[in-house]
């Protein structure tokens, strides 16, 4: 099958989305910490979108017990997440801009890690690791829009996934109370419903249209 050009991708996005928005989806660097559930499933919505840059950054590599939930093939099994996840949008985004970074995001390395994105998604699985990169974005990224996640495990409904605004450059998603210490543990329905609200909060920052605190 023969690729469309880049020029009949954009037009085809053009369509869907109008000239203005796709103008500034295309103009727009995203940087998602971590690409296991809700990272990966983040990537491949806004890849679909037709946001212009993605950096994708995490330390770790592909795991029989993330096939459930995370947006990897069997075939990729060792390889590392970054890679892995570029190879796979790739197929689905072929003019999509991509930064792979197989680094684990620390206080001292966030800075430089996250400089170029307009907007970042948090998507780690540890309560820590969270806490640092929003604290980390908030002091040492003054102008940089945050988009986080709180609570998506377990099988209660997916209606009490929702999008909230805490600041005027920060987002929170997921239901702010399930823990996957609590019984059952992250399903991939859920962590899905998650991270579209995670790729949705971005393109509605991208197009101001954001909800009210």
């Amino acid at each position: 099958m023969t690729i469309p050009t880049k020029a009949e991708w954009l037009d085809a996005l053009t369509q869907r989305h109008g000239a203005e928005l796709q103008s500034r989806f295309s103009a727009a660097t995203v940087a998602i910490c971590g690409l296991g559930g809700l990272g990966s499933g983040i990537a491949v919505a806004l890849a679909r979108a037709g946001i212009g840059t993605l950096i994708l950054i995490d330390f770790d590599r592909v795991d029989l017990s993330n096939l459930h939930r995370q947006q990897y093939k069997a075939c990729q099994l060792g390889m590392y997440k970054a890679d892995a996840l570029t190879d796979n949008l790739r197929e689905i985004a072929p003019y999509l801009n991509i930064r792979p970074m197989t680094e684990r995001i620390t206080e001292k390395n966030l800075k430089t890690l996250l400089k170029d994105a307009d907007i970042v998604c948090e998507a780690f699985d540890v309560a820590e690791e969270k806490a640092m990169l929003i604290n980390g974005v908030s002091e040492q990224l003054p102008h940089t829009i945050l988009v986080a996640a709180s609570g998506m495990a377990g099988l209660e409904s997916a209606n009490n996934i929702r999008t909230r605004k805490i600041t005027n450059r920060f987002w929170l998603c997921g239901d702010e109370t399930s823990d996957v210490a609590e019984g059952v543990g992250l399903v991939s329905t859920r962590v899905a419903v998650c991270a579209a609200h995670q790729a949705h909060a971005v393109l509605r920052v991208l197009a101001k249209q954001t909800e009210r605190r």
